[in-house]
């Protein structure tokens, strides 16, 4: 009976030193901040936000339309310049380098990136009246929170989530995973608060974020509000390879 005892008190021990350590390091399992790069088809702009300096990709067009881009949490947004210049040839472009990526002070989190968001949506809103709003995987959730807070023209998710716990819980099925995590990107949450006509484009083959997580958030919008597009025979971070992928939100952003 105490050998019982003594393997009970060791499993226990054991697995609250797995959440001890999933709490103490979740956050380096969120971020993957990407080195400083260089481009010669965008100038950087740097915008101070709390404390923090914001180096931000800007691509120049005359007009009032704008788009406001978030990428995924190992991406390098100088990668999506040339894409999306080209896919959307009469918006000014803004790609954002989160706090810690691409040359960006400070570490991330989520409020610290949320607080950037808005701090960039206030600097681009200066020259532009229609600012359309886009968040990939990560960015998602940020994009969400945006445009909960702000008004924005539309608002295009890329593989996105309805909660990171949720998604947490699929890698993490036996820990408490919503007591432990930290930034939790409750983007459902925030549905409700978005006026903004949303996209929401889906990866068929998405190996990181499950559809029905997808699917959840879309139904947390209000009924009619949100379109799901399922792009075929995509992965994750294979997306970009379809031609279908930009020419969804190229007709998105171009609807009256």
């Amino acid at each position: 009976m105490r050998s019982v005892v003594y393997l009970l008190i060791a499993a226990a021990a054991v697995y609250a030193s797995l959440c001890a350590m999933l709490f103490l390091t979740q956050r380096s399992h969120i971020y993957f901040p990407t080195g400083e790069s260089g481009t010669a088809n965008a100038e950087a702009v740097s915008i101070e936000s709390h404390g923090e300096r914001i180096k931000v990709w800007s691509v120049a067009r005359p007009g009032r339309n704008a788009l406001v881009y978030f990428g995924g949490n190992a991406e390098d947004v100088a990668w999506s310049i040339d894409p999306l210049s080209a896919a959307f040839p009469d918006r000014s472009l803004y790609l954002v380098n989160y706090r810690g990526y691409g040359g960006s002070s400070g570490r991330p989190s989520e409020r610290g990136l949320k607080a950037d968001a808005l701090v960039v949506h206030d600097h681009v809103a200066r020259s532009h009246a229609d600012i359309a709003v886009m968040g990939r995987s990560l960015g998602s959730g940020i994009a969400v929170s945006l445009a909960a807070a702000r008004r924005v023209q539309r608002l295009v998710l890329v593989t996105p989530y309805d909660s990171l716990v949720e998604v947490a819980r699929k890698y993490y099925r036996y820990l408490p995973v919503s007591l432990l995590l930290r930034d939790r990107y409750d983007s459902a949450a925030l549905a409700p608060s978005v006026s903004a006509p949303v996209l929401l484009v889906v990866a068929a083959e998405d190996e990181i974020i499950p559809r029905e997580r997808s699917e959840a958030l879309a139904a947390a919008f209000a009924p009619g509000q949100a379109t799901v597009t399922v792009i075929a025979g995509a992965g994750h971070n294979s997306l970009d390879l379809s031609p279908d992928y930009l020419r969804t939100v190229q007709r998105f952003l171009d609807s009256p």
